[in-house]
Order: C-alpha cells, then sequence, then structure tokens
C-alpha cells in the first residue's frame, strides 16, 4: 500500500549510502563538539610539542649527564682560606700543619669552619707540602672537590620543570675565572637558567670563580660543552633564539626584539670578541649602546647589562 514503510524494501536497513529516512540524527551528531582543545604539548604543530620531543631525544640518546674536572682544588694560605670561608665557597676540609702560630687570621678560619661545619684535620708540615706541592701554605690549606658540571640540556629541562623560557649565558674564549664568577652572578640575580662555558681553551669552575660569585654558584648551574656551535645548533633545534653580543652588532640592545621569548645569550672576550662560528649560529648580534667607540666592557659587566634589560623586558 501507498505509504506503508512496513512492506520489504521500502526503507534502505544498511548502513552505506544515504538513507531514505532518518536523517536527522545524522545531522545531530554532526554538530557534536570535540572535546576540549589540546595542551601545546599535545599538538604536533606546535613549538612547545616539538621543544618535548627535542628533549625526550636527547635524554634517551644521552644517560650521563654530569662531569667534573677528575681531582680536587688545593688552596693554600691564611689569607686565601679565609676569603674562601668569607665568600661561603664549599670546602671539603681544612688542613692545618701541626704547631704553628696562631693570629688574628687563623682565628677567625677556626670560627667560620666551625660555623660551617667545615672538617678540619692537623697534619705534619712535610705532609702539607706534599698537599700542596710546595706551595706557600703558611701553615693551612683548604681542599675543595672537583666541581660537577651540568650538561647544556640540563639547563632546558630547568627552565621546562619552572614553566619558563628559557634564559641561558654561554661563553665564548672568556679565559679569567673572575669574569665567569661575575657571569654566575648576574646569571642569578637577573632569572637565567644556567651559564655554559667551553670544556677547553675557557676558565672553569676554580676557587677564584667561586669567590667572586659571591656564592651564586651554589644557586646557578655551570654546563660544560665540549663544542660551541654543536650545542647553539642544538639549542636551536629545541626552538631557542641565539643572540650575540658584539660592537658591531646589527640591533641595539634597547631594541632587540627576541627578550621575552626563549634565549641564549652569548659572550665572547672582551680581546677577541666572538669567534667566527659562533657567530655565525647566531640569529642576531646586539649591540650594547656606547659614549664612546674606543670603549670596551668586560664579559662580566656585559653580562650584567644584557641581562638586566631582557629581564625588563620578560
Amino acid at each position: 500500500m501507498p505509504g506503508n514503510s512496513q512492506r520489504r524494501g521500502a526503507i534502505k536497513k544498511t548502513g552505506k549510502g544515504n538513507p531514505t529516512a532518518g536523517s536527522g540524527g545524522r545531522r545531530r551528531k554532526g554538530l557534536e563538539g570535540k572535546g576540549p582543545t589540546p595542551r601545546a604539548e599535545e599538538r604536533p604543530n606546535h613549538k612547545a610539542y616539538k621543544m618535548a620531543k627535542a628533549t625526550d631525544k636527547r635524554q634517551a640518546a644521552k644517560p650521563k649527564r654530569r662531569t667534573s674536572d677528575g681531582g680536587p682544588e688545593w688552596v693554600a694560605g691564611r689569607n686565601s682560606v679565609v676569603e674562601l670561608l668569607r665568600a661561603k665557597v664549599p670546602v671539603a676540609g681544612l688542613y692545618v700543619a701541626d704547631g704553628i702560630e696562631r693570629d688574628e687570621r687563623l682565628r677567625e678560619i677556626f670560627r667560620l669552619s666551625s660555623d660551617q661545619h667545615v672538617p678540619m684535620l692537623e697534619v705534619t708540615r712535610q705532609e702539607l707540602d706534599r698537599m700542596t706541592a710546595g706551595a706557600v701554605h703558611q701553615g693551612i690549606a683548604a681542599k675543595l672537590n672537583a666541581y660537577e658540571y651540568a650538561h647544556p640540556d640540563d639547563l632546558l629541562e630547568l627552565a621546562a620543570e619552572r614553566g619558563e623560557d628559557p634564559l641561558i649565558v654561554l661563553l665564548d674564549g672568556v679565559t679569567d675565572p673572575r669574569n665567569l664568577g661575575a657571569v654566575i652572578r648576574s646569571a642569578s640575580g637577573f632569572g637565567a637558567h644556567g651559564v655554559v662555558i667551553a670544556e677547553r681553551r675557557s676558565a672553569q669552575m676554580s676557587a677564584s670563580a667561586w669567590k667572586t660569585s659571591a656564592g651564586a654558584a651554589a644557586r646557578v648551574r655551570v654546563a660544560r660543552a665540549t663544542n660551541l656551535t654543536r650545542t647553539l645548533k642544538a639549542y636551536a633545534d629545541a626552538g631557542v633564539m641565539v643572540v650575540g653580543l658584539a660592537a658591531d652588532g646589527d640591533v641595539s640592545l634597547p631594541d632587540l626584539q627576541l627578550s621575552d621569548g626563549p634565549l641564549v645569550v652569548v659572550i665572547g672576550s672582551e680581546g677577541k670578541g666572538i669567534s667566527r662560528l659562533v657567530a655565525e649560529s647566531c640569529d642576531q648580534l646586539v649591540s650594547i649602546p656606547m659614549a664612546s667607540d674606543l670603549e670596551s666592557l668586560n664579559a662580566g659587566v656585559a653580562a650584567g647589562i644584557a641581562l638586566y634589560a631582557i629581564s625588563q623586558a620578560r
């Protein structure tokens, strides 16, 4: 009969093609929401997703993260030792020659070592001569354990843990440990996640660097890289922009537009500046405005100025 939908063949009952009846349900299904927007780390085309994948890849490829110089450092002499303790440099132990004459400096050393819980051992003068390789020790010497350097990737991971854009300082050709200590101090003061140095031909974490950092070296990680150019390329692959400080930079520091994103700041030596290969790895070369072209800044001062400007932009 006409209009009888119960008869055989009146309505297609398979799921293929367009049904002759009941299409309203299909249209309603098409209007349903797709759920909440995925996080940035879960969207393949997002920068955060690529950075997370790059970090996972580095972690799988480099299980060993830290290196050290292999042996302790000795600091000999009463003035040097008291300065170490005043700066709260981590001292593994104090060695005192038996029978030495006590003066005001030695009494201060004993007091500071007690307050900081530094172990103290009494040895013979001949034994102290051997330990310090014949240095003029005045009857006392301090032993510093070998510094454990971070891996450059650790600094990216630290920024990720804090939920912040990475801010890293990389030193190229800086050989004065006092400059290294000053850079570490500025990095701590302006929120950088760490400092990267070269394994060769670069200042290392010595007692002098510790003292100049005024304790900041205990709060800021120092990473050591075998090859600075490869390290910068790895940072770039992780989505971090690289800027280098240069007297003839294309951009003035106050006009830098990259300050509020992931950033590596490269600082060269006072005499030679940034090396050619490292400069070619930079996305921009930035200059610090100076009153005279004849003036130059050492690495510690340049780092402080640059990090202050970047922290203000952030």
